[in-house]
């Protein structure tokens, strides 16, 4: 509440005035992060584009927007470092919402046969944690990658390994 309050620039007193506790301004926080999150996505995506392409770009946004955001940047210490159930709870929340949108680019892209046919759910899953590893996790033991680095391996690994031919 306090980091929220100083954030918003005003008293912890006034926000209690709109949350009876920090679990429901929790929760509106998330609902407003996700609902960020598929904007971010709607204007990423272009029908022109190959699935490919969406992925990278969307994922791209994503990704980007998780690294500025205070609060999830906070969430991801909070888990690694305490493993509090609440912020557990929330990055599952949002990872859901994720792993929901790529479940449909997926399922657009098998019927574009653009990607032979496989299981969406799982696709969608080692689809964000390669993005996540590659972004995040490889950076603690390796100089960063570039974003066309990541392109371009995630590219391999689809076209190698989903293509429909």
């Amino acid at each position: 509440m306090e980091q929220v309050a100083r954030l918003a620039n005003v008293g912890k007193g006034t926000i209690y005035n709109f949350f009876e506790n920090k679990e429901e301004l929790f929760g509106e926080i998330l609902h407003s992060i996700i609902a960020d999150m598929k904007q971010i996505t709607e204007q990423t995506v272009k029908e022109e584009n190959s699935f490919l392409d969406n992925v990278h770009l969307s994922m791209d946004s994503l990704l980007e927007y998780r690294e500025e955001h205070e609060l999830l940047i906070k969430l991801f210490q909070e888990v690694n470092e305490f493993g509090t159930p609440q912020a557990k709870e929330g990055l599952q929340k949002v990872e859901t919402a994720i792993l929901e949108y790529l479940e449909r680019q997926v399922r657009r892209a098998i019927e574009l046969q653009q990607i032979r046919e496989d299981d969406p759910r799982l696709v969608s899953f080692v689809l964000l944690k390669l993005y996540v590893t590659l972004t995040s996790d490889w950076n603690k033991a390796h100089p960063s990658l570039h974003k066309d680095q990541i392109k371009d391996f995630v590219g391999l690994f689809l076209k190698s390994g989903l293509s429909p031919t």
